[in-house]
């Protein structure tokens, strides 16, 4: 993984937007927590660093180990009665695989992530890790390396067991982590596939719970359910609008009435930020930063202008006169100072915090400018002009002196 990406994930979960708090929002759900993609900014959370049951969410680190284990996707593979077992015991999803079928891994990651797969899940662990033990090492591994201190698998498919947990921050940066993989992002943000043997079309579970429940979410881009007894209804979602990306994950919704309260839950956070913030443009390409005086130059002064636009997510009614420009440096540029010099530093700063730190550098000659010079320094050229009138009145004194003393010498000799 790149170093830098995992020290963005490490770090963003401290940047909270304190705007909106946990108690914001009338929620069936136990955990919530919203993220500004851009951003990488918490825009609400409910008790995101708690330990919880993720329920299938644990299949994003299943489709992760999968993903980065496998050659090649399109490889078929003969799928065993071992991968079926206990399934039917649990009340676990499945995908309609049956045993002996042939299918390929591309398959079987669309049956893990649309419809939730619990089969396609056991068959994934047996051809990739020989079995779930060596799997789950694999999972467990992967997720120390992600910087995950809230979380333990115990099994692929996301089934209640014990010692089997997460956090919604770790299934945060898990689902992240997932998403740079352009065949996981593709897979997450389908809502159906033709399974390539022509047997089956798989759906997402998202998809059919939104037409099931007559619910509109345009803005969804995609996601994944879960469903257990301990972890209760659960959704991590991706969705777009505003110009804005977001991602939501909520768990612990309870199972009452056939109610979609996970689905219902999402909306309700998601319709809300949508409705109150957008991404704004807080500094045009172009825009003028600053403009400094000069010394003795002929350029009267220096213009700093914007090389780029600058965009953050800010309430709808953001005043745009509470931007800050902030700096610190030369005021007074002086006309030989050598082109390149740093002349000081300028911070951007939007609802206290500094969106952009630039350097500002004397791009430019500047050109001496005698007449500025001299009108500054008057009192000095009267100076100067004094003391030159000075040694002239002197020495035309002195000549005057010499010629008369001559003058009277020649008198004297001639008597």
């Amino acid at each position: 993984m790149n170093k830098n990406y995992l020290i963005t994930f490490l770090c963003f979960f401290f940047l909270i937007l304190s705007s909106v708090q946990a108690d914001a929002f009338e929620l069936k759900s136990t955990h919530a927590l919203l993220i500004n993609l851009d951003e990488q900014k918490i825009l609400y959370e409910k008790n995101a660093e708690e330990k919880t049951s993720i329920a299938s969410l644990t299949k994003i680190m299943t489709s992760i180990i999968a993903l980065e284990n496998i050659a090649s996707l399109d490889e078929t593979v003969v799928l065993k009665a071992s991968d079926f077992q206990g399934l039917i015991e649990a009340n676990a999803a499945v995908t309609g695989f049956y045993i002996g079928e042939v299918v390929t891994y591309r398959d079987l990651l669309y049956g893990l992530m649309l419809p939730s797969g619990a089969d396609a899940a056991q068959a994934l662990t047996r051809l990739v890790a020989g079995n779930r033990e060596n799997f789950v090492l694999k999972m467990n591994e992967k997720a120390k390396s992600l910087g995950l201190q809230q979380t333990n698998f115990v099994n692929e498919t996301g089934l209640d067991a014990e010692n089997h947990y997460s956090s919604l921050k770790d299934v945060a940066k898990m689902f992240q982590y997932a998403l740079q993989n352009e065949e996981f992002k593709k897979i997450i943000s389908s809502s159906s596939y033709q399974v390539s043997n022509g047997s089956k079309i798989l759906h997402s579970t998202v998809e059919r719970n939104l037409q099931k429940n007559h619910l509109t979410m345009d803005y969804l881009i995609g996601g994944k359910t879960g469903t257990t007894e301990n972890a209760g209804l659960c959704l991590a979602s991706l969705a777009s609008a505003n110009g804005s990306n977001y991602m939501l994950i909520t768990t612990g919704a309870p199972q009452e009435n056939n109610n979609p309260y996970n689905f219902l839950d999402t909306k309700t956070i998601y319709d809300y930020f949508m409705e109150h913030y957008e991404t704004q443009t807080v500094l045009e390409n172009g825009q003028e930063l600053l403009t400094l005086d000069t010394r003795y130059a002929k350029e009267a002064q220096l213009s700093f202008k914007s090389q780029f636009n600058l965009s953050k997510y800010l309430p709808k009614n953001y005043a745009k006169e509470n931007i800050k420009i902030e700096y610190l440096g030369i005021q007074e540029v002086n006309y030989d100072t050598p082109i390149n010099t740093k002349l000081g530093t300028l911070k951007i700063i939007v609802e206290g915090e500094t969106l952009k730190t630039l350097d500002i550098i004397l791009n430019e000659t500047l050109h001496f400018d005698i007449f500025k010079y001299l009108t500054a320094n008057i009192h000095w050229v009267i100076i100067v002009i004094l003391v030159i009138l000075s040694f002239f009145l002197y020495f035309h004194f002195l000549k005057k002196t010499g010629k008369q003393k001559r003058k009277n010498k020649s008198k004297t000799v001639k008597v």
